[in-house]
């Protein structure tokens, strides 16, 4: 098994996931990732591959904080889609009439379940520099208190994980980190993490890194590893980073019998925030494709398309890349053969009343969509 120091130093190509947030839609994200695992079990003739050991670092955002913390804790997929299944209805505890005003699900059923997990996959040591993890993870989370989006990793050249440091990131349990990421105001209640020991010692209250702009973490993950501070230094070409990114499905919010009177002070509370969060996620998914080559994905509008292959830009090609998120319209489930599923139903991140649902979705993607000898070619 190996670290996430060796990780950083191994030579040879480098390969990166990334995980959108979305709630229990994090289970279409586990589907199309469990396909993705046993093609490359096939593919590299090596029947316990799990996903941790093909990613060199996996980074997340809310729910996809989850599924990267469990990539890098050495969990496989099936694994995980029974932390969704069995635990979904459980995580989403309803809290009291009275906590509704401030929060409509408990902290504890979530933060007791992945204590549980993450003691059970990494042992004694469970905090975010446990040598147990076998790459390197970064999970993206909003300090409210300082009013910045915090990008935590155990890489171990990080400036804030140095070990003489009493704020050391790397002595955080893990399993604080992923909560703080997923804590999604109005959902859940914020988790107030401590740091540093002594008169050096202080809280921070975090909410889910989903409300920062980076819910699609996949390029923050490609700034981290090739930025001189983060001191990673991974070298850049198609042939050298591969970055698959997932989502957890979309559709536009389209509003065609929209009035100028219907918008007012409550509506833009309510669509404002999820309008941000889409535009920045499809926003750095463009990047990509500008700044990689893209290798799959569904068209970005209709005006700039799919952004396919080496000729999407003038700008030369750092790595390659490849955007799976389904489209979870109407139309697009018809057309995957799931005109049985109503599109509302797997739209939103507390929808576990339709858990199979959601599944089926990540299922007939996957199998529709997934070419990995194609996707991922040179790195398998």
């Amino acid at each position: 098994m190996t670290t996430a120091l060796e990780r950083i130093r191994k030579a040879g190509p480098k390969k990166i996931l990334a995980c959108d947030g979305g709630g229990i839609l994090g289970l279409m994200s586990v589907e199309i990732l469990a396909k993705l695992e046993s093609d490359l079990r096939t593919a590299l003739k090596r029947p316990d591959l799990l996903l941790g050991d093909y990613f060199d670092f996996v980074c997340g955002t809310s729910t996809g904080a989850i599924i990267a913390a469990c990539i890098a804790a050495g969990m496989g997929t099936d694994q995980i889609r029974r932390f969704y299944v069995e635990g979904g209805t459980q995580m989403f505890d309803k809290a009291s009439l009275l906590k509704r005003l401030r929060y409509e699900y408990n902290r504890e059923p979530l933060a007791e379940k992945l204590k549980a997990e993450f003691a059970a996959a990494l042992g004694d040591d469970v905090t975010l520099g446990s040598p147990a993890l076998r790459s390197v993870l970064m999970m993206v989370m909003r300090n409210a208190t300082t009013d910045s989006p915090w990008p935590v990793s155990n890489n171990p050249f990080a400036k804030y994980n140095q070990g003489g440091r009493a704020d050391c990131n790397l002595k955080l349990p893990l399993w604080q980190l992923v909560r703080a990421s997923t804590a999604a105001p109005t959902y859940f209640p914020p988790e107030v993490v401590t740091l540093g020991e002594g008169e050096h010692c202080y809280d921070f209250v975090f909410v889910d890194g989903g409300v920062t702009t980076y819910n699609n973490a996949a390029f923050l993950a490609f700034e981290m590893a090739t930025a001189a501070p983060y001191a990673m230094n991974w070298a850049t070409g198609t042939d050298k980073m591969l970055i698959v990114s997932v989502g957890t499905g979309s559709v536009p919010a389209a509003r065609p019998g929209l009035k100028p009177e219907d918008m007012w002070l409550l509506d833009a509370a309510k669509t404002v925030p999820g309008a941000l969060m889409n535009a920045a996620a499809t926003g750095w998914d463009m990047a990509c494709r500008v700044i990689g080559e893209c290798r799959f994905g569904r068209p970005i509008d209709r005006e700039v398309g799919d952004l396919l292959g080496p000729a999407s830009s003038t700008v030369p090609k750092q790595f390659a890349y490849v955007r799976y998120d389904p489209d979870v319209s109407q139309p697009a489930l018809d057309a995957l053969g799931l005109a049985d599923i109503k599109s509302a139903d797997v739209q939103t991140l507390d929808s576990v009343a339709h858990i199979r649902d959601i599944q089926r979705v990540g299922v007939a993607f996957a199998n529709r969509y997934l070419d990995t000898a194609t996707h991922l070619r040179g790195f398998v």
